[in-house]
């Protein structure tokens, strides 16, 4: 698995998914769970839902000449 997330990419889905989860704990419904998605992905550094559309939000460092 080759990373395709950036460092803002993952901050804000690790905020989002907090946020889910508290909203799920406060509210006090399963639904709380589905924040455990973006923190998973967030965590690995890969989405697998960029890969059929080429995106990457990673920053790639091109070869000086």
């Amino acid at each position: 698995m080759k990373k395709n997330m950036g460092s803002i990419d993952r901050t804000i889905r690790i905020i989002v998914g907090l946020v889910i989860i508290a909203l799920g704990i406060n509210f006090q419904s399963w639904w709380g769970l589905i924040g455990l998605v973006p923190l998973l992905t967030a965590f690995i550094g890969w989405c697998p839902a960029y890969l059929p559309f080429g995106i990457s939000t990673c920053r790639t460092d091109k070869p000086s000449n």
